[in-house]
Parts: C-alpha cells; sequence; structure tokens
C-alpha cells in the first residue's frame, strides 16, 4: 500500500525497534497484545491509543486493558514514519506492523499482512470492557467471537497460541486459586502459582506479575500447546480449550506439531489484524496517535 507515498515505511518499522527490543526482551508480548487488543474493539483503527479527552473516553480505562504497554515503541516509530513520510502512514498499521515484528523477533513466522488501514477517531472504555473477553470466557463464547472476525476454528484455536509468549497476571487467575482450587489445574502447578499469586486481595494485586505463560516465554513456539496437554493452563479459557470435545484436537494436534501451528497462526493473524478496518475516505491518519487531528 506504502510502495509509492511511503516505500521504506515497513524497513522504518524494523529497523526502529529490532534494538529496543533486545533491551527489553519482554517488549514483543506486550505489543502483541496491544493489537490483538485493539483488533477486537472495533477493529484494527489504533483506537487503543487514543487518551481520554471530551467524548472520546479512552480504552486504556477499562479493566480489560490492565498491563497494556510500551506504547513509546509506537509513538518512535511514528516519529520516524512522520519525519520521513508525513501524514502517509497511519497508527493502525504502526501496530499491526510492530505486532507482526513482535512474532519475528520471538522466532514464530514471517507474515505477509496488508496495509492501509486508517486511524479510528472514537474510543470507548465502556466498548472495551464488552468486547474484550475476560480470562474465563467460555470455549462457546470464545468460538463465537473469533468466527465473528472470519476465523475458522483451528485458526481461533491458534491465534490464542500467541500465549506462548509473555506473561500473566495474578488478578486473572486468582479465582482459580482460592478459596478452592480450580479442578483443571494440576497439583504441582498451582503450588507454584500460590508462591507467585499468595493473595486473593485484589488490592494487593495490581501489580503482581504471576509466572510465565509457557516454559519458553520469551520464544515464539508451541511449548503453550505442550502446557495445555500436561494441565498447566494458565488462565480458565487455557484448560477449557484442553478439556473441550470440540478444541481438545487443535490442542492436541498443535501441541505435536510446530509447523502446523505457525502456519494455522499466520492465517488467523492476518483474519483478525483485516477485520472490519477503516480504509479509503473513512477515518484519519492521525499526525499524533494519542489524539485526533
Amino acid at each position: 500500500f506504502y510502495s509509492s507515498s511511503c516505500p521504506n515505511a515497513e524497513s522504518i518499522v524494523r529497523a526502529a525497534f529490532s534494538g529496543n527490543f533486545i533491551t527489553d526482551p519482554t517488549a514483543p508480548a506486550a505489543l502483541l497484545r496491544l493489537a490483538f487488543h485493539d483488533c477486537q474493539v472495533g477493529g484494527c483503527d489504533a483506537s487503543i491509543l487514543l487518551d481520554s479527552k471530551g467524548s472520546i473516553k479512552s480504552e486504556r480505562d477499562s479493566d480489560k486493558n490492565f498491563g497494556i504497554r510500551r506504547l513509546d515503541f509506537i509513538d518512535r516509530i511514528k516519529s520516524m514514519l512522520e519525519a520521513a513520510c508525513p501524514g502517509v502512514v497511519s497508527c493502525a498499521d504502526i501496530i499491526v506492523l510492530v505486532a507482526r515484528e513482535s512474532i519475528v523477533f520471538t522466532g514464530g513466522p514471517t507474515i505477509p499482512v496488508l496495509t492501509g488501514r486508517r486511524d479510528g477517531t472514537a474510543a470507548s472504555n465502556a466498548a472495551a470492557d464488552r468486547l474484550l473477553p475476560p480470562a474465563t470466557v467460555s470455549v462457546d463464547n470464545f468460538i463465537s467471537l473469533f468466527a465473528s472476525k472470519g476465523l475458522s476454528l483451528d485458526e481461533s484455536v491458534a491465534i490464542i497460541g500467541a500465549h506462548t509468549i509473555g506473561v500473566g497476571h495474578c488478578v486473572n487467575i486468582v479465582n482459580r486459586l482460592y478459596p478452592n482450587q480450580d479442578s483443571k489445574i494440576g497439583l504441582l502447578f498451582a503450588s507454584r502459582l500460590r508462591v507467585q499469586c499468595p493473595t486473593a486481595n485484589p488490592r494487593m494485586l495490581n501489580n503482581i506479575t504471576v509466572i510465565n505463560n509457557d516454559m519458553t516465554n520469551l520464544v515464539f513456539d508451541n511449548q503453550y500447546f505442550r502446557d495445555l496437554m500436561n494441565g498447566q493452563g494458565l488462565f480458565t479459557i487455557d484448560s477449557e480449550l484442553a478439556l473441550d470435545s470440540r478444541t481438545s484436537p487443535v490442542v492436541a494436534r498443535f501441541s505435536t506439531n510446530q509447523q502446523l501451528f505457525l502456519d494455522t497462526f499466520s492465517s488467523a493473524f492476518v483474519k483478525l489484524t483485516s477485520s472490519n478496518v477503516l480504509t479509503g475516505q473513512s477515518g484519519q491518519v492521525r499526525k499524533y496517535c494519542h489524539s485526533v487531528n
């Protein structure tokens, strides 16, 4: 899309953050989550970056967006692109391109993504509350959510495989530990979680990070699915996917065939990041990602 208007756009994105990732190896997971949370609320329109002002109520104020961070990466890249090609590359495209590079940097596939998204001009924390799935989402609602984005059952299971990088937060799993242990968690795994999350008191949980999502949380691989097969799903939905008759065969296949997972994830990523986007004359290309023009 930018071949004539900003031919170096993707190479600028790639070069801009490669050094930053080395200094913060947890950033790829944070930026991949940023993209998914943006795309699930009204499509990939960078609405998640808008600060509250007037009728705009920042999506980042939603509890579902707890832990969203490293927006400075997006801001830095936007500044470089504005210097090279003023008013051309949207914040929405930057989010998706950075997510793609996050996957590559951690050893995942190089996914060819479409560009040409435009930025939204509205945001609502209430919409984020309503549309972002909780860690306790049911398998039925999980399947329906991603089917609405055009993903198949296999692709829906693959997209949650993004949990293979990053960490979770105690606030999202203490319901599985206290007052009673969720029977779907293995005893040893539950003991490890309780060490990391020693209380269910919400006032003491906000900044406590649990153990890694999986054993290789800096590498984009299929370890997440191998862990699910061993009863080590961190979130409720993780455990449910390994047990539900519709999704458990997919989990099993991905746990033994990493290339199948990577290929299926790639197609799912393209569909999710292309769903319900603004193009043409819709929306705008923001000069500054945190406010409308």
